[in-house]
Protein backbone atom coordinates (compact mmCIF):
# COMPACT_ATOMS: atom_id res chain seq x y z
CA UNK A 1 0.00 0.00 0.00
CA UNK A 2 1.35 3.56 -0.92
CA UNK A 3 1.06 5.68 2.01
CA UNK A 4 0.69 9.50 1.22
CA UNK A 5 1.17 12.54 3.34
CA UNK A 6 3.93 15.49 3.78
CA UNK A 7 7.15 14.63 2.58
CA UNK A 8 10.17 14.54 4.65
CA UNK A 9 12.64 15.63 1.68
CA UNK A 10 13.71 19.07 1.48
CA UNK A 11 11.62 20.08 -1.72
CA UNK A 12 14.73 22.69 -3.41
CA UNK A 13 17.00 19.37 -2.93
CA UNK A 14 14.72 17.68 -4.57
CA UNK A 15 14.10 20.14 -7.25
CA UNK A 16 18.22 19.68 -7.77
CA UNK A 17 17.92 16.11 -7.63
CA UNK A 18 15.19 15.59 -10.15
CA UNK A 19 17.03 17.96 -12.38
CA UNK A 20 20.38 16.59 -12.11
CA UNK A 21 19.44 13.45 -12.36
CA UNK A 22 16.28 12.62 -14.15
CA UNK A 23 15.33 15.27 -16.61
CA UNK A 24 18.97 15.95 -18.20
CA UNK A 25 20.11 12.97 -18.16
CA UNK A 26 18.07 11.20 -20.85
CA UNK A 27 19.45 13.25 -22.98
CA UNK A 28 22.92 12.78 -22.62
CA UNK A 29 22.62 8.40 -22.09
CA UNK A 30 20.68 9.00 -25.90
CA UNK A 31 23.62 11.01 -27.80
CA UNK A 32 26.18 9.09 -25.41
CA UNK A 33 24.96 6.04 -26.93
CA UNK A 34 24.76 6.95 -30.41
CA UNK A 35 27.94 8.68 -30.51
CA UNK A 36 30.26 6.31 -28.64
CA UNK A 37 30.65 3.40 -31.53
CA UNK A 38 30.80 6.68 -34.03
CA UNK A 39 33.65 7.94 -32.13
CA UNK A 40 35.21 5.04 -32.23
CA UNK A 41 34.57 3.23 -35.41
CA UNK A 42 32.26 0.06 -33.67
CA UNK A 43 29.30 -1.24 -34.70
CA UNK A 44 25.94 0.78 -33.91
CA UNK A 45 24.26 0.05 -30.60
CA UNK A 46 20.94 -2.07 -31.46
CA UNK A 47 17.17 -0.93 -30.00
CA UNK A 48 17.59 -3.59 -27.54
CA UNK A 49 20.46 -1.15 -25.78
CA UNK A 50 17.86 1.77 -25.19
CA UNK A 51 15.25 0.44 -24.34
CA UNK A 52 16.35 -0.73 -20.52
CA UNK A 53 17.88 2.62 -20.12
CA UNK A 54 15.65 4.40 -21.43
CA UNK A 55 12.43 2.23 -19.27
CA UNK A 56 15.21 2.72 -16.12
CA UNK A 57 15.49 6.61 -16.66
CA UNK A 58 12.11 7.48 -17.81
CA UNK A 59 10.15 5.16 -15.35
CA UNK A 60 12.47 6.50 -12.78
CA UNK A 61 11.10 9.70 -13.26
CA UNK A 62 7.53 9.62 -13.56
CA UNK A 63 7.52 7.79 -10.23
CA UNK A 64 9.45 10.27 -8.63
CA UNK A 65 7.26 13.00 -9.67
CA UNK A 66 4.46 10.65 -8.62
CA UNK A 67 5.81 10.46 -5.19
CA UNK A 68 6.71 14.04 -4.62
CA UNK A 69 2.85 14.52 -4.78
CA UNK A 70 2.97 12.38 -1.15
CA UNK A 71 4.42 8.95 -1.85
CA UNK A 72 7.95 8.39 -0.21
CA UNK A 73 7.58 4.74 -1.37
CA UNK A 74 7.11 5.79 -5.04
CA UNK A 75 9.82 8.60 -4.91
CA UNK A 76 12.11 5.08 -3.48
CA UNK A 77 11.07 2.84 -6.22
CA UNK A 78 11.93 5.89 -8.56
CA UNK A 79 15.27 6.20 -7.80
CA UNK A 80 15.81 2.67 -8.07
CA UNK A 81 14.69 2.52 -10.97
CA UNK A 82 17.21 5.36 -12.20
CA UNK A 83 20.13 3.93 -10.66
CA UNK A 84 19.26 0.32 -12.76
CA UNK A 85 19.01 2.35 -15.86
CA UNK A 86 21.97 4.47 -15.29
CA UNK A 87 24.36 1.43 -14.64
CA UNK A 88 22.82 -0.46 -18.04
CA UNK A 89 23.64 2.69 -19.73
CA UNK A 90 27.06 3.17 -18.13
CA UNK A 91 28.00 -1.03 -18.69
CA UNK A 92 27.07 -0.51 -22.48
CA UNK A 93 29.13 2.54 -23.02
CA UNK A 94 32.42 1.05 -20.99
CA UNK A 95 31.99 -1.88 -22.68
CA UNK A 96 32.02 -0.30 -25.74
CA UNK A 97 35.69 1.63 -24.56
CA UNK A 98 36.94 -1.88 -23.54
CA UNK A 99 36.48 -3.06 -27.36
CA UNK A 100 38.29 -0.56 -28.65
CA UNK A 101 40.96 -0.69 -26.10
CA UNK A 102 40.35 2.30 -24.48
CA UNK A 103 42.20 4.74 -27.14
CA UNK A 104 39.04 7.20 -27.38
CA UNK A 105 39.69 10.05 -24.17
CA UNK A 106 36.47 11.94 -24.71
CA UNK A 107 34.34 8.47 -24.12
CA UNK A 108 36.90 7.67 -21.18
CA UNK A 109 35.96 11.21 -19.82
CA UNK A 110 32.21 10.57 -19.83
CA UNK A 111 32.31 7.41 -18.41
CA UNK A 112 33.98 8.68 -15.61
CA UNK A 113 31.21 11.28 -14.88
CA UNK A 114 29.19 8.89 -15.59
CA UNK A 115 30.66 6.66 -13.19
CA UNK A 116 30.22 9.93 -10.73
CA UNK A 117 26.80 10.02 -11.71
CA UNK A 118 25.91 6.63 -10.20
CA UNK A 119 28.01 7.78 -7.34
CA UNK A 120 25.58 10.39 -6.56
CA UNK A 121 22.30 8.24 -7.46
CA UNK A 122 23.25 5.57 -4.21
CA UNK A 123 24.22 8.16 -2.14
CA UNK A 124 20.59 9.15 -2.80
CA UNK A 125 19.30 5.83 -2.68
CA UNK A 126 21.12 5.73 0.64
CA UNK A 127 19.67 8.71 2.01
CA UNK A 128 15.69 7.72 1.36
CA UNK A 129 16.47 4.98 3.26
CA UNK A 130 17.01 6.15 6.17
CA UNK A 131 20.55 7.89 5.56
CA UNK A 132 22.33 11.23 6.82
CA UNK A 133 21.15 14.29 4.85
CA UNK A 134 24.22 14.83 4.33
CA UNK A 135 24.24 12.23 1.45
CA UNK A 136 21.83 14.14 0.11
CA UNK A 137 24.15 17.18 -0.16
CA UNK A 138 26.82 15.60 -1.60
CA UNK A 139 24.85 13.72 -4.60
CA UNK A 140 23.63 17.29 -5.29
CA UNK A 141 27.64 18.19 -6.27
CA UNK A 142 27.89 14.88 -7.61
CA UNK A 143 25.56 16.02 -10.01
CA UNK A 144 26.53 19.16 -10.58
CA UNK A 145 30.20 18.59 -10.47
CA UNK A 146 31.43 15.62 -11.22
CA UNK A 147 28.65 14.76 -13.64
CA UNK A 148 27.05 16.91 -16.06
CA UNK A 149 29.28 19.44 -15.64
CA UNK A 150 32.56 17.26 -16.91
CA UNK A 151 30.10 15.55 -19.26
CA UNK A 152 29.12 18.85 -21.00
CA UNK A 153 32.42 20.22 -21.57
CA UNK A 154 33.81 16.81 -22.79
CA UNK A 155 31.32 16.80 -25.28
CA UNK A 156 31.59 20.73 -26.02
CA UNK A 157 35.62 20.01 -25.92
CA UNK A 158 35.22 17.31 -29.08
CA UNK A 159 32.18 18.37 -30.90
CA UNK A 160 32.04 22.16 -31.20
CA UNK A 161 35.30 22.74 -32.72
CA UNK A 162 34.75 19.83 -34.96
CA UNK A 163 31.24 20.88 -36.05
CA UNK A 164 32.84 24.80 -36.77
CA UNK A 165 35.42 23.41 -38.87
CA UNK A 166 32.99 21.49 -40.72
CA UNK A 167 31.23 25.01 -41.76
CA UNK A 168 33.66 27.74 -41.02
CA UNK A 169 36.22 28.46 -43.94
CA UNK A 170 39.69 28.73 -42.10
CA UNK A 171 38.81 27.49 -39.05
CA UNK A 172 41.68 26.11 -36.60
CA UNK A 173 40.51 22.91 -34.73
CA UNK A 174 41.73 23.60 -31.29
CA UNK A 175 40.77 20.45 -28.21
CA UNK A 176 44.36 19.76 -26.66
CA UNK A 177 43.54 16.73 -24.37
CA UNK A 178 45.97 18.64 -21.74
CA UNK A 179 43.19 20.94 -21.51
CA UNK A 180 40.82 18.31 -20.33
CA UNK A 181 43.13 16.90 -17.92
CA UNK A 182 43.34 20.40 -16.15
CA UNK A 183 39.65 21.07 -16.18
CA UNK A 184 39.16 17.47 -14.61
CA UNK A 185 41.68 18.16 -11.77
CA UNK A 186 40.23 21.51 -11.02
CA UNK A 187 36.68 20.12 -11.10
CA UNK A 188 37.34 17.55 -8.94
CA UNK A 189 39.14 20.46 -7.02
CA UNK A 190 35.73 22.25 -6.33
CA UNK A 191 33.76 19.17 -6.15
CA UNK A 192 36.05 18.63 -2.94
CA UNK A 193 36.04 21.75 -1.40
CA UNK A 194 31.48 22.09 -2.21
CA UNK A 195 31.72 18.71 0.02
CA UNK A 196 33.62 19.98 2.78
CA UNK A 197 32.07 22.89 2.98
CA UNK A 198 35.22 25.11 2.01
CA UNK A 199 33.41 27.92 0.33
CA UNK A 200 35.77 30.45 1.95
CA UNK A 201 38.54 28.61 -0.62
CA UNK A 202 36.41 27.82 -3.47
CA UNK A 203 38.01 30.45 -5.48
CA UNK A 204 41.48 27.95 -5.68
CA UNK A 205 39.52 26.18 -8.15
CA UNK A 206 37.33 28.50 -9.84
CA UNK A 207 39.74 31.29 -10.58
CA UNK A 208 41.80 28.81 -12.88
CA UNK A 209 38.15 27.49 -13.89
CA UNK A 210 37.56 30.56 -15.06
CA UNK A 211 40.59 31.14 -16.89
CA UNK A 212 40.75 27.97 -18.66
CA UNK A 213 37.21 28.37 -19.84
CA UNK A 214 37.72 31.88 -21.70
CA UNK A 215 40.64 30.75 -22.93
CA UNK A 216 38.88 27.66 -24.65
CA UNK A 217 36.25 30.41 -26.14
CA UNK A 218 38.63 32.72 -27.24
CA UNK A 219 41.00 29.69 -29.40
CA UNK A 220 37.87 28.37 -30.39
CA UNK A 221 35.38 30.69 -31.00
CA UNK A 222 34.19 30.86 -35.26
CA UNK A 223 35.24 34.22 -36.37
CA UNK A 224 33.76 34.00 -39.88
CA UNK A 225 30.28 33.79 -41.35
CA UNK A 226 28.50 30.76 -39.41
CA UNK A 227 25.32 29.53 -39.22
CA UNK A 228 22.83 29.80 -36.68
CA UNK A 229 22.69 26.67 -35.39
CA UNK A 230 26.70 26.68 -34.60
CA UNK A 231 26.55 30.65 -33.00
CA UNK A 232 24.03 29.10 -30.49
CA UNK A 233 26.28 26.18 -29.54
CA UNK A 234 29.36 28.81 -28.84
CA UNK A 235 26.78 31.53 -27.10
CA UNK A 236 25.74 28.83 -24.93
CA UNK A 237 29.00 27.86 -23.98
CA UNK A 238 29.72 31.65 -22.85
CA UNK A 239 27.75 31.00 -19.96
CA UNK A 240 30.39 28.72 -18.64
CA UNK A 241 32.92 31.32 -17.62
CA UNK A 242 30.28 33.44 -16.87
CA UNK A 243 29.10 30.88 -13.98
CA UNK A 244 32.25 30.78 -12.56
CA UNK A 245 33.42 34.67 -12.75
CA UNK A 246 30.16 34.73 -10.13
CA UNK A 247 31.28 31.33 -7.94
CA UNK A 248 34.67 33.45 -7.48
CA UNK A 249 33.04 36.10 -6.39
CA UNK A 250 30.97 34.47 -4.06
CA UNK A 251 33.66 32.49 -2.54
CA UNK A 252 35.93 35.78 -2.17
CA UNK A 253 33.12 37.50 -0.61
CA UNK A 254 32.37 34.70 1.86
CA UNK A 255 36.20 34.96 2.68
CA UNK A 256 36.17 38.35 3.46
CA UNK A 257 32.45 38.89 5.23
CA UNK A 258 30.89 35.24 5.73
CA UNK A 259 28.29 36.30 3.34
CA UNK A 260 26.43 34.12 0.34
CA UNK A 261 26.14 37.85 -1.39
CA UNK A 262 24.49 35.62 -4.10
CA UNK A 263 22.61 33.46 -3.28
CA UNK A 264 22.06 30.61 -6.00
CA UNK A 265 23.04 33.09 -8.70
CA UNK A 266 26.54 30.83 -9.66
CA UNK A 267 24.65 27.46 -9.47
CA UNK A 268 21.69 28.84 -11.98
CA UNK A 269 24.08 30.63 -14.57
CA UNK A 270 25.60 27.17 -14.61
CA UNK A 271 22.29 25.47 -14.50
CA UNK A 272 20.10 27.63 -16.61
CA UNK A 273 22.80 29.46 -18.58
CA UNK A 274 25.22 26.65 -19.45
CA UNK A 275 23.39 23.25 -19.27
CA UNK A 276 19.90 24.76 -20.65
CA UNK A 277 21.11 26.88 -23.39
CA UNK A 278 23.14 23.70 -24.39
CA UNK A 279 20.46 21.44 -24.62
CA UNK A 280 18.43 23.27 -26.77
CA UNK A 281 21.42 24.18 -29.06
CA UNK A 282 22.80 20.35 -28.96
CA UNK A 283 19.56 18.37 -28.83
CA UNK A 284 18.27 20.50 -31.61
CA UNK A 285 21.54 19.55 -33.92
CA UNK A 286 21.40 16.40 -33.36
CA UNK A 287 17.54 16.16 -34.11
CA UNK A 288 17.49 17.86 -37.23
CA UNK A 289 20.79 16.04 -38.43
CA UNK A 290 19.49 12.38 -37.15
CA UNK A 291 15.75 13.36 -39.03
CA UNK A 292 17.64 14.02 -42.55
CA UNK A 293 16.23 17.60 -41.94
CA UNK A 294 19.04 20.66 -42.90
CA UNK A 295 21.38 21.72 -40.23
CA UNK A 296 19.05 24.74 -39.16
CA UNK A 297 18.44 26.52 -35.95
CA UNK A 298 14.99 27.65 -36.84
CA UNK A 299 12.28 29.25 -35.50
CA UNK A 300 10.77 27.20 -32.71
CA UNK A 301 14.58 26.32 -31.37
CA UNK A 302 15.79 29.75 -32.02
CA UNK A 303 13.16 31.20 -29.85
CA UNK A 304 13.77 28.60 -27.09
CA UNK A 305 17.09 29.50 -26.85
CA UNK A 306 16.37 33.14 -26.31
CA UNK A 307 14.31 32.80 -23.76
CA UNK A 308 16.55 30.77 -22.14
CA UNK A 309 18.91 33.30 -21.86
CA UNK A 310 16.28 35.49 -20.89
CA UNK A 311 15.26 32.60 -17.86
CA UNK A 312 18.63 32.74 -16.82
CA UNK A 313 18.97 36.40 -16.30
CA UNK A 314 15.83 36.48 -14.40
CA UNK A 315 16.75 33.52 -12.00
CA UNK A 316 20.20 34.86 -11.40
CA UNK A 317 18.55 38.32 -10.89
CA UNK A 318 15.97 37.04 -8.33
CA UNK A 319 19.09 36.63 -6.11
CA UNK A 320 19.43 40.20 -5.43
CA UNK A 321 15.82 41.65 -6.56
CA UNK A 322 13.39 42.79 -3.71
CA UNK A 323 10.77 39.30 -3.69
CA UNK A 324 12.90 37.01 -4.72
CA UNK A 325 10.21 33.94 -5.05
CA UNK A 326 8.41 35.94 -7.25
CA UNK A 327 10.99 36.44 -10.09
CA UNK A 328 12.04 32.68 -8.84
CA UNK A 329 8.32 31.30 -9.87
CA UNK A 330 8.53 34.07 -13.19
CA UNK A 331 11.98 32.51 -14.11
CA UNK A 332 9.93 28.65 -13.52
CA UNK A 333 6.98 29.93 -15.70
CA UNK A 334 9.72 31.19 -18.25
CA UNK A 335 11.18 28.21 -18.21
CA UNK A 336 8.33 25.83 -19.02
CA UNK A 337 7.22 28.96 -21.98
CA UNK A 338 10.66 28.58 -23.34
CA UNK A 339 10.63 24.80 -23.65
CA UNK A 340 6.91 23.77 -24.44
CA UNK A 341 6.97 24.24 -28.01
CA UNK A 342 10.29 23.08 -28.65
CA UNK A 343 9.55 20.07 -27.03
CA UNK A 344 6.59 19.08 -28.89
CA UNK A 345 8.22 20.10 -32.32
CA UNK A 346 11.43 17.44 -31.61
CA UNK A 347 8.22 14.96 -30.32
CA UNK A 348 6.82 15.42 -33.41
CA UNK A 349 9.72 14.75 -35.59
CA UNK A 350 10.90 11.58 -33.57
CA UNK A 351 7.16 10.30 -34.12
CA UNK A 352 7.27 10.78 -37.86
CA UNK A 353 9.62 9.26 -40.20
CA UNK A 354 12.49 11.11 -41.89
CA UNK A 355 12.40 13.98 -43.83
CA UNK A 356 15.28 12.30 -46.43
CA UNK A 357 13.11 9.02 -46.73
CA UNK A 358 16.00 7.10 -45.14
CA UNK A 359 14.86 4.34 -42.69
CA UNK A 360 15.18 5.87 -38.79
Amino acid sequence: MVRSGPLPYPAGWMHAFVMQYQVLPPFIFGFLLTVFPRWMGLPELSRWHYVPVGLGLLGGQLLCLAGLAGSPSLVQAGAMLSLMGWLAAWAFLVRLIWQEGAKTWHAISCAAALLMGAVGLVLFNVYLHGGDARLLFASIKFGSFGLLLPIYVTVAHRMFPFFAGNVVIGYRVWRPLTWLGVFWVLAIAHLGLELAHGYAWLWLADVPLLGIGVLWAWKTWPRGPAPALLRVLFLGYAWLPVAFALFVIQSLWYAIGGDFILGRAPAHALFIGFFGSLLVAMVTRVTQGHSGRPLELGTVAGIAFVAVQGVAVIRIAAELLPDGPLWQAAAGIGWIAAFLPWVFRSAWIYLTPRADGRAG
